[in-house]
């Protein structure tokens, strides 16, 4: 069997195996665009606010809820399967068969990285035909900053699955990560209402940058150069330390 077959064949059964985790799919899935949907039940977030630029609420928590899918996807999600893989000793007995543990290591990338694109459109779509919320302006910008924004939470991901021994490891140091992340996102206050000094502190962290980047995307502006640089070297740092700390048992 050829190396590009047994990838397909691996990527599908990691697509089959999420697809039978209901509660993965849901908190990726479906939980940014249910709390989209909360928030813009609201009366007051569909009205809009001067502080905001003329905006709604619900305008400047899209990018928000966009974020929080591949946060979920990239830091909880991913870092818990491969560490199990790990733990239960299944990345060791594959270095003995045709399929290679980067084969498996790719596989989840797209398939966590697929998932939260999806969770992406499902937040776009459903704030644009619920509640109003205009589709971003400069879609290039916007693609370009969503792609970066998910490279980055997935190379965190595997930098959390590098320093886990066990899945219990895994999901502590992901809750550790996730919810500073989920701050800097904007989900607890938007970026925009942030104080200037503490918006530029999150501007340099990978999902505040990601938001401001998303923002101006959304607004009809290409995304800043320094929030795009930011992510830049984010996924580069990332990437290595991942690359480095990395062990297949």
């Amino acid at each position: 069997m050829s190396a590009a077959l047994v990838n397909t064949a691996v990527l599908r059964s990691e697509v089959r195996l999420l697809r039978r985790e209901p509660g993965a799919l849901f908190w990726i899935l479906g939980f940014p665009t249910l709390l989209l949907v909360i928030l813009g039940s609201i009366p007051s977030f569909r009205e809009a606010e001067a502080d905001l630029g003329g905006l709604r609420t619900i305008d400047v928590y899209v990018p928000v809820a966009v974020l929080l899918g591949l946060i979920v996807g990239g830091i909880q999600a991913m870092p818990q399967t491969l560490t199990g893989y790990r733990e239960r000793g299944i990345l060791r007995r594959m270095s003995t068969t045709p399929v290679r543990p980067a084969a498996l290591l790719c596989a989840q990338v797209l398939v966590f990285g697929g998932a939260a694109l999806a969770s992406a459109l499902l937040a776009l779509t459903v704030g644009r035909l619920a509640f109003d919320v205009r589709l971003p302006k400069q879609l290039f910008g916007y693609a370009l900053a969503l792609v970066m924004a998910v490279l980055v939470a997935l190379a965190l991901g595997s930098v959390v699955s590098a320093l886990s021994r066990t899945t219990k490891i895994a999901g502590a140091i992901g809750s550790a990560v996730f919810f500073p992340s989920m701050f800097c996102a904007g989900v607890w206050a938007p970026v925009q209402t942030m104080p200037d000094v503490l918006a530029r502190i999150v501007g340099y962290t990978p999902f505040g940058a990601a938001a401001e980047a998303l923002n101006r995307a959304a607004a009809g502006h290409w995304p800043s150069w320094s929030h795009l640089g930011v992510l830049a070297v984010w996924i580069l740092l990332l990437t290595g330390a991942a690359s480095r700390w990395f062990r297949w048992e």
